[in-house]
């Protein structure tokens, strides 16, 4: 009798000559790409057309890890570079898959023009509350009172509210999970395949060997307990109640989901308003050219 062959839906989709990964034990970023390779296979997503951008620091080693066209920009800069990527070929499905601090910190700006101009791409960005690649500093995301190797007497300066920072900003989409909500995280990532203009989801991630030991806030298992203790689904819930702290409530669920024309379709407008006959859809003329060649 022949030995049935039980194969994990997602292993098609990671680069396995890669293998082990980098990340620690508990570390909530391997559930994260588990939600998403699943949310592509839900949404039907055309992977010849898929791009995934990451920066510096834990989370970007997902581009590495993925089996798709991927791309390891430089630290803060993933979102200009996926910006370049959608700009010069709108068919492509453009993903951002990165950290708080590379998105939010030194990447801070990119983040809030991206979400003014409603650029068409998906912005994942995984919050692990600190630093964790480099040793495990106060980001702008670290909660206040938490310890961090630079914050030893625990952390004063206000945290970043990202859900409501990117709402401002523009974004069209605007969703929090932690890694323990694996479903209604994969069906937000679904969502956003289908969804036109600047999508962000914040997911709330585990980092047991530098946040949660300082903290004394147990392992990764710990996390998940906490999770769902501390968790409470209010969709539509006002972006600007979403501040987090150390140990309290953590208000999870889908806030934003808007249509507004995205950052090609409002440049296209306004050139066709002052050009226009004269004005050539430039994918268009593209298309022409290769037929005449």
């Amino acid at each position: 009798m022949s030995e049935l062959a039980v194969i994990n839906p997602v292993e098609p989709f990671l680069r396995t000559d890669r293998m082990p990964h980098i990340w620690c034990p508990g570390c909530g970023i391997g559930t994260t790409v588990n939600c998403f390779v699943r949310a592509m296979l839900d949404s039907g997503a055309d992977l010849k057309k898929t791009v995934v951008v990451s920066g510096i620091g834990c989370t970007g080693r997902v581009a590495g890890y993925l089996k798709l066209d991927s791309f390891h920009t430089t630290h803060g800069r993933a979102i200009p570079f996926a910006t370049g990527l959608k700009l010069a070929n709108p068919d492509l499905n453009v993903i951002v898959y990165s950290g708080d601090g590379d998105l939010s910190a030194i990447g801070g700006n990119h983040l809030i023009h991206a979400a003014r101009r409603n650029l068409d791409i998906k912005v994942v960005c995984v919050n692990n509350l600190t630093y964790s690649m480099t040793g495990g500093q106060v980001a702008p995301t670290t909660p206040p009172e938490a310890i961090t190797t630079t914050s030893p007497y625990g952390a004063y300066e206000p945290a970043f509210n990202l859900p409501a920072l990117a709402e401002a900003a523009g974004a069209a989409y605007v969703a929090r999970w932690t890694t323990f909500h694996v479903r209604q995280l994969t069906r937000s990532m679904t969502e956003v395949f289908k969804k036109k203009g600047f999508c962000f989801i914040e997911i709330i991630s585990p980092c047991p060997t530098l946040f949660q030991r300082r903290n004394r806030m147990g392992d990764g298992l710990d996390a998940m307990k906490f999770y769902k203790e501390k968790s409470k689904i209010r969709h539509g819930a006002p972006t600007s109640e979403l501040t987090m702290t150390l140990t309290g409530e953590i208000i999870v669920g889908k806030f934003v989901d808007r249509d507004r024309p995205d950052y090609l379709e409002t440049m296209k407008a306004q050139m066709r308003a002052r050009l226009g006959e004269k004005f050539i859809d430039p994918k268009i003329h593209v298309e022409e050219s290769c037929e005449c060649a």
